[in-house]
């Protein structure tokens, strides 16, 4: 497979057809801006495949006559009344941190890391980030 390749960003606007096809049939598409070389990917393939790496570690707990869902290592957490009410809540949880994290949490130390997380949810619906947070994704 050869990848498709400009090095200059004039270059890579004048055939972004190009780059898009190329990214829609899952080839390597990359152009170059200043010093940063940048990818060109589709969006359902990128989401499948983070979807894939990167497991949902939720924990969800019956306590209280409720439930409640947090990721370890995350400072997100949500509590229902019941089990789908407690994992809607983490989906607007997890929506909330993304945005925060593109705001303000990008740069720092202990959240950089999240940014495969963080276009995760970007990339996802609701009935997506709910089959990933439960185990089901894919």
């Amino acid at each position: 497979m050869t990848t498709l390749h400009y090095d200059t960003y004039t270059e890579a606007r004048a055939h972004l057809k190009d780059l898009l096809d190329a990214a829609e049939r899952g080839r390597a598409a990359t152009l170059r801006r200043d010093t940063v070389r940048a990818a060109v990917v589709d969006a359902e393939r990128l989401r499948n495949f983070l979807a894939t790496v990167t497991p949902s570690r939720a924990e969800v707990v019956s306590e209280d006559g409720g439930w409640s869902v947090f990721i370890p290592g995350l400072p997100v957490a949500a509590d229902g009344a019941d089990f789908d009410t407690a994992i809607d809540e983490m989906i607007d949880a997890l929506r909330e941190y993304a945005e925060d994290w593109q705001d303000r949490l990008l740069d720092a130390p202990n959240h950089r890391d999240n940014w495969g997380l963080v276009q995760l949810i970007a990339l996802s619906d609701d009935d997506e980030l709910r089959r990933w947070l439960i185990g089901q994704a894919a």
